[in-house]
Order: C-alpha cells, then sequence, then structure tokens
C-alpha cells in the first residue's frame, strides 16, 4: 500500500477518500499539480504589475466594496484583512477530521491552477494535514454562497500565523506553532486570501464525511431490519426479485438482493407462517431503504463533482489569458444535496423505529416488550421511547435549510444558499441514526432469543459477535449502557468498500 497520495487531476471518490483517511496516508503534489499552480501564480503577478483596471479581488475590495481600487502596496494587506476581518466563527467547534477534510478538499482544489496562489501556501497547508495539524474552525458563520467565508478564514488563519491549532491533542496559539516547526508565516499575495476563503470545503467536508457514513448505515439498515424480520417471523415474499424486477429502482432491486443474501439458509424464515403478510416496517424494506440509496447515490455523484472542482472566485485561466468573475463558490447544489440526503436518512430512522416499536408490542411469538417476567420487568419498554424521541428530533432536523436565503454584503449577496447549516443538521441526523439503529439491534436480537430454529448462519455470526458486547436482559437492568455498546459496536463493524461504494 502506497503511503503518499499525490495530488493530481486524477479524481478523488469516496473509496480513495476513505483509503486516505483511514490508513492516515500523507499528501504530496504531483508534479503536474505543481506545474499548474507555479504557471497560474506567474501569470497573476505579470497582471498584477501590468494592468490598471480593476479585477475583483485581485487589486478591489470584496463584496460589496468591490468597486474600491487598491493600491498595488497594499495588496498582500489586503489579503491579510480579508483573513482576519472574515474569521467570526461561533459555536461549537467542527470536529477534527472534518477540518482534516477540509484541507484535504482545499488542496485538491488549488491543485488544479485556476486560483493564483503560491505554491508555499499550498505546500503549508499539505503540512498542516501530513502534521496532524488541525486549525480550531467554527460551526457556525457561513452563508454557503461565496463559499464559506467564515470557516474558511479559521482554516486559513495560521497560514499567517494568526488563531489557534490542534497539535498533539492541544490547542496551542498559531504563533507557537511556527516556532515548533521554525516556520515563517505565509505572506499572502494577491488574490490568495480570497482563493483561501472563497469554496465550499466546510460544506463539502461535512457532506462527504456525512456520505461515508451513509453508506455504511444504508447497508446496517438492511442488515439490522433482516434481524429484525427474522425476531418478528416475518416472510420472505416480499423480497422476492420478480416484484422488484417488474419496479426497478436501482436501490430497490440492491436492498431486496442484500436481504436475500443476509437469509441464505436461514432455518426462521423457511418456517411456515400463520400469518399471511407483515407490517410495512418489515414488507417495505427494499422500497424504503432502497430509495434512501438512491438519494445516497445522487447526492454522492454532487459532492464528488465539487470536490473535483475549483470553487473559489475569480477563477485564473492562464492558457486564454482571461481573469473571470463568476460564482462557483455558491453552494446551491450541496445545500440542496444535503438536504435532501438528511430527509433520505430520517426516513431510515423512522422506519427503524416502527420495526423496533413491532417487535415490543407483543405480537406474534414475542412476550410484551421482550421481557420473560412482564410485570415485575419493564424490558424494552423504554428503548422504544427513546428510539421515538430521536426519531422526532431527525424529523425536526429534516426541515430543509436551503429554501430559506437572507440578504448580506449590503444586497450585493443577494442570494445565499444556506448550505452551511443544511451541513451540519445532516451531521446531527447521521449521528442519531446510529443511534437508532443500536436501539433496534439490541431489541431485535433480543426477539430472535425467543425463536424456534436458528436464523442464516451469515445473522448468527453477527449475533454472535454483538452477545460479546452486549449479553441477553433476563431481567431489568440499566439499559443505557447497553444501547452505548449497541452503538459502538455498530461504529466498530469494518464493511468492505466494494459491498459500500458499488
Amino acid at each position: 500500500m502506497n503511503s503518499t497520495h499525490y495530488i493530481s487531476s486524477i479524481p478523488l471518490d469516496l473509496s480513495k477518500i476513505q483509503e486516505i483517511i483511514s490508513l492516515d496516508i500523507k499528501l504530496t503534489l504531483s508534479e503536474s499539480a505543481v506545474q499548474k499552480i507555479e504557471k497560474c501564480r506567474a501569470f497573476l503577478d505579470v497582471k498584477t504589475k501590468s494592468i490598471s483596471k480593476p479585477i475583483y479581488g485581485i487589486n478591489t475590495g470584496f463584496g460589496a466594496l468591490y468597486n474600491v481600487k487598491i493600491d498595488g502596496s497594499n495588496l498582500q494587506k489586503l489579503q491579510e484583512n480579508l483573513v482576519m476581518s472574515h474569521a467570526c466563527g461561533t459555536g461549537d467547534e467542527v470536529p477534527k477530521e472534518i477540518v482534516k477534510l477540509m484541507i484535504l478538499f482545499k488542496v485538491q482544489a488549488l491543485s488544479y491552477g485556476h486560483s493564483g496562489v503560491q505554491l508555499a501556501t499550498v505546500n503549508r497547508l499539505i503540512d498542516f494535514y501530513n502534521n496532524d495539524i488541525i486549525p480550531v474552525v467554527y460551526t457556525q458563520g457561513s452563508l454557503g454562497a461565496s463559499g464559506d467565508l467564515s470557516p474558511l478564514a479559521h482554516l486559513s488563519l495560521p497560514l499567517i500565523g494568526l488563531g489557534e491549532v490542534y497539535y498533539k491533542d492541544e490547542i496551542i496559539s498559531s504563533k507557537e506553532l511556527l516556532k515548533i516547526f521554525s516556520w515563517d508565516k505565509i505572506s499572502l499575495q494577491s488574490k490568495e486570501g480570497l482563493a483561501l476563503l472563497n469554496g465550499t470545503q466546510f460544506m463539502s467536508a461535512y457532506g462527504i464525511d456525512c456520505l461515508l457514513k451513509a453508506h455504511k448505515l444504508s447497508y446496517l439498515a438492511d442488515l439490522i431490519g433482516t434481524i429484525s424480520l427474522e425476531g418478528f417471523d416475518g416472510r420472505k415474499e416480499p423480497f422476492n426479485e420478480l416484484i422488484h424486477f417488474a419496479r426497478p429502482h436501482n436501490g430497490q432491486i440492491k436492498t431486496a438482493q442484500r436481504i436475500n443474501t443476509f437469509l441464505e439458509d436461514s432455518e426462521l424464515i423457511a418456517q411456515e407462517k400463520q400469518h399471511v403478510q407483515d407490517p410495512y416496517s418489515f414488507r417495505c424494506m427494499p422500497q424504503v431503504h432502497g430509495a434512501t440509496k438512491d438519494t445516497i447515490r445522487f447526492v454522492t455523484k454532487t459532492f464528488l463533482t465539487e470536490i473535483n472542482s475549483v470553487t473559489d472566485n475569480p477563477n485564473v485561466f492562464v492558457d486564454e489569458d482571461e481573469i473571470i468573475s463568476g460564482g462557483n463558490f455558491h453552494g446551491q447544489p450541496l445545500a440542496l444535496g444535503l438536504d435532501f440526503l438528511a430527509i433520505a436518512l430520517s426516513e431510515l430512522g423512522n422506519i427503524s423505529e416502527r420495526r423496533t416499536y413491532q417487535l415490543v408490542s407483543g405480537h406474534r411469538h414475542l412476550p410484551p416488550f421482550l421481557a420473560s417476567n412482564p410485570g415485575l420487568n419493564s424490558g424494552f419498554m423504554i428503548p422504544q421511547y427513546t428510539a421515538a424521541s430521536i426519531v422526532s428530533q431527525n424529523k425536526q432536523y429534516a426541515t430543509p435549510a436551503s429554501v430559506d436565503s437572507i440578504e448580506s454584503s449590503n444586497g450585493q449577496e443577494d442570494h445565499v444558499s444556506m448550505g452551511a447549516n443544511a451541513a451540519t443538521k445532516c451531521k446531527k441526523i447521521v449521528d442519531n441514526l446510529q443511534t437508532i439503529f443500536a436501539i433496534e439491534l439490541f431489541t431485535a436480537s433480543q426477539a430472535l432469543s425467543f425463536g424456534n430454529g436458528k436464523s442464516s448462519p451469515f445473522i448468527e455470526s453477527i449475533i454472535s459477535l454483538f452477545r460479546a458486547e452486549v449479553t441477553i436482559v433476563e431481567e431489568d437492568r440499566v439499559l443505557h449502557y447497553d444501547i452505548v455498546n449497541a452503538s459502538k459496536f455498530i461504529a466498530s463493524l469494518e464493511i468492505d468498500s466494494l459491498e459500500l461504494f458499488d
């Protein structure tokens, strides 16, 4: 396995990103990326000296101050002022793993040679990444329109010796960091501050983090739903491929195929059933889970396009001798995608909780609340309450952010995406979904213990692993710890990327 990833024009995909972050692979620029960055910077240096007309972001103010011409002697100060003045983040700190993705995606975007940055600037960002230097960035402050201005300002402050970073799990000042590594601060040149701050790397990093987890959670929805089906003495007919090829949505077909694979050689599913139909939360797993799969696939395509793109402004085109101010920083594609993903993942939690509810309701062969001595023991009564409360919270988080817009910058930025808010909400749903699934797995595994026969070898192996972490509940106990351990078990499950990202 190569321990270095070369940043180049070869697009990043989810498998490569997962490999880079999980194996702690270091970054370096390819020769072609170095040439593109240096060629663009040299072009911009010539332009800066030779032109007298205002070019937005290079020799002008920013936003509504676009018409204020800046003297050439102040261009470096202009860029530093931009970074400082835009570092207005508030709220919680962005998780370190997401900040690290922000750095990766910012380097990728700058490597295409359309941003006009210095090579030293990009290499310093790579130094941050490779040495686990994580700038302190905050969740609140971005409108997701001129890119993620405030979060990216905090990401960029350490380049000029300001702000704070995590280094060796401690927060230190960026001035102290420069001393530790014997680095000089980066002297930002024309346009560099704008290149660093314009861009969608906050939204993109959150989105990719959510998508990496969403693909796994989609798999787990199928697996845990199948365990619930077995615990509920469910029927296999709804997963017959004839049904799904008659309505050939890709996600629906994939879900049914996966459930059938999980059920191979199960004694329980082959037993004669006393009931003709199952509730929708079991019977319609292919249709509901499948719709979410199709959403995840669509949103993945959107985000992979984004992270392999140039999203700052203006864009520099050396060969065409053009510097063009446009709107590639606008986060609308990401905002809509994040809202769509949030709704789709929220529905996985919704149907999961309904299966949990059915399992504890005393139907089929199961005792009320899966308690061996109901009355004296409440059994699994309250885990379902917990799941229901989290599902309700997810429904609130799933309210779209992208339908809102608030005018800013004195009317110059009169439509914004609110994609940053969509991003942080989506992550909350992802985190909640793992807990909802943990409760369903905890409940379904208990239900299986009342069955007459064995499930499939695959499901039995999963339950065996689970039982090493969470035992059968014989008498009432503090179930909080079981839910936490079930969630940790889910997080620890390793699933082949070919299964996840096909």
